[in-house]
């Protein structure tokens, strides 16, 4: 009788401890005044998001010069990019209108899953990418073969199921831990170091995994694909003709921005090996990552593409 006292006491303790049922979003801002105007922005920058990536997809499916292998990727990023800022808006926009947001706890991991999903998936996807440049400007004779349809679609499937694997891993390791309260996230959405810093138990492991996962997906993909494009700007510095040399590295660079600035929020938030308190710069690159690179991209890629714009100049001519 008296060796089960232990374990009663035990059970009675863990029951005391009222589990979150729910998450209070504090958002972007508290002050009503710049609540109304950052709302007006934001939600401009989701509809401008929106409005893009359609374009580009519709511009890829219906014009056979465009099924080529760069825009078969540019089309899984502009689908990839619809779906990452309608994970992170809806609450930032909400949190903006009527102040903070409550959200279940099943709804806050299912957010968090989404969310760990996609941006995993634009990582490998944006690493691809590189890739293919690279094949496209230092081994052109080569191009048809190693980059075929089903290397591309092997590619691509590999990308958006890598990213849905990690995040099952990831969100798994986050929904099992304890939350006793608080239950306030000073944050725009669910994310890792918001929920984290709120768990009442320890957290090392699941620490651990996030940081491994972050190193693997975030510096391998960023390895890759600053590995092309030192491959690209070495054969571009070889060329002959200056016209072309500054047409390559004018795509190039502008390429390069965007995977830089991505990147740089990224791995600091992620790719570090503990919980980060500064909330307030959480937030601010959390911004960068999920509205400015998915409003950015479409241009930088597709709309200042030659082939891109005379596809779009045909079809407003036809409409």
């Amino acid at each position: 009788m008296y060796p089960c006292a232990p374990r009663m006491e035990k059970s009675l303790e863990l029951g005391n401890m009222t589990r979150v049922q729910e998450f209070v979003l504090l958002g972007l801002s508290t002050r009503l005044g710049i609540r109304d105007a950052l709302f007006v922005v934001f939600l401009t920058l989701y509809l401008l998001t929106l409005l893009e990536n359609t374009l580009i997809i519709y511009l890829i499916c219906s014009h056979s010069e465009l099924h080529k292998p760069m825009y078969f990727f540019l089309g899984n990023l502009s689908c990839l990019e619809m779906c990452y800022v309608s994970v992170t808006m809806p609450t930032l926009l909400m949190g903006l209108w009527t102040g903070p947001c409550h959200v279940p706890f099943t709804g806050c991991m299912m957010q968090l899953f989404s969310f760990i999903s996609l941006i995993c998936t634009e990582c490998t996807l944006l690493a691809s990418m590189a890739y293919d440049r690279y094949v496209a400007i230092c081994r052109p004779l080569h191009y048809p073969l190693l980059m075929r349809p089903q290397v591309c679609l092997g590619l691509a499937l590999s990308s958006w199921l890598g990213g849905l694997l990690v995040s099952v891993i990831k969100t798994a390791c986050i929904a099992s831990l304890s939350y006793c309260g608080p239950n306030v996230l000073n944050h725009f959405f669910c994310d890792v170091s918001p929920l984290l810093n709120l768990s009442c138990t320890h957290v090392a492991l699941t620490e651990l995994v996030d940081f491994i996962s972050a190193i693997v997906i975030l510096w391998g993909s960023l390895l890759v694909a600053m590995a092309s494009y030192v491959a690209i700007g070495r054969t571009v510095l070889g060329m002959p003709s200056a016209a072309a040399r500054h047409k390559a590295f004018s795509t190039c660079a502008s390429h390069l921005v965007v995977v830089g600035i991505f990147y740089s929020a990224a791995l600091f938030i992620y790719a570090r090996p503990s919980r980060i308190e500064a909330m307030d710069l959480n937030k601010v690159l959390s911004v960068i990552y999920t509205v400015v690179t998915p409003m950015c991209n479409p241009i930088i890629y597709c709309l200042r593409n030659r082939e891109v714009q005379s596809a779009f100049r045909r079809t407003m001519h036809w409409s």
